[in-house]
């Protein structure tokens, strides 16, 4: 009778979860994609709410978001877009806040062409590197400002090679068709293990901090699952993860 108990209490709490389970539609910084499809995964089994998930540059989500885009949460790769969001009108007042900090690596699938230091791109013995677009990427961005504060930019350009995107600059890497490039450390480490290859973690100092936010877009009002989605990531599960992938907070 008891065991007949138990297994109708959890039956009625699962139609119960599904009956207030909603979704929520979230532009992800593509730094963040690996990160984000692990949170968004156990944010449904832990909530039944689900997450679905679009992944690219933050300055491409900033123009869809401001073209009426369906979005109802952005996790950005910067603070500056999601606070000239709330400027602007475009998010729930009070929702924004840092749930990431982001490093920046120099990474090569080969073994041993990156060195500890970076010296590398002063020896030049490569032929592609690659980065995301600075003008929509802010991991572009530092990349950029780590190349000028080296004082490499006018011997690098001719061997960059530009994705939209930290994800598509990544896949430039992976496949080959770039020698090495500017990635997200989340990219390339998973529990604290850079996966394989060489890599310079690029000291902070060389380019401005990688803060990124998360805000509830104005769409997002009267869906509590997005509201669910943003305490979520505040929680010691979803930051447990997003530490694993080499991002502080």
């Amino acid at each position: 009778m008891k065991k007949n108990l138990i297994i109708f209490l959890l039956s009625l709490s699962g139609l119960l979860q599904g009956a207030t389970a909603g979704e929520v539609n979230v532009a992800v910084a593509a730094n963040f994609t690996a990160p984000m499809a692990k949170i968004a995964a156990a944010f449904e089994q832990d909530t039944g709410h689900k997450a679905v998930l679009s992944f690219g540059s933050t300055g491409k989500f900033y123009a869809q978001i401001k073209n009426g885009a369906p979005f109802q949460v952005l996790l950005a790769a910067d603070q500056e877009t999601p606070a000239k969001l709330e400027q602007e009108g475009q998010t729930i007042a009070g929702s924004r806040f840092t749930y990431a900090i982001g490093r920046l690596v120099l990474w090569s699938k080969q073994s041993g062409l990156v060195d500890a230091q970076g010296d590398v791109l002063r020896a030049g013995k490569f032929e592609k590197l690659a980065i995301a677009d600075p003008r929509l990427a802010p991991y572009g961005a530092a990349a950029v400002e780590v190349i000028d504060k080296l004082g490499l930019r006018s011997a690098l350009q001719p061997k960059m090679v530009q994705g939209e995107n930290i994800g598509m600059a990544y896949q430039f890497v992976r496949s080959g068709n770039a020698d090495l490039g500017f990635v997200a450390l989340s990219q390339i480490q998973v529990d604290g293990k850079i996966q394989e290859g060489s890599a310079w973690l690029v000291p902070a100092n060389l380019h401005a901090p990688l803060q990124q936010d998360a805000v509830a877009l104005a769409s997002s009002k009267d869906n509590p699952a997005a509201a669910a989605l943003l305490a979520y990531l505040k929680g010691e599960k979803a930051r447990a993860i997003i530490k694993g992938f080499g991002y502080a907070y």
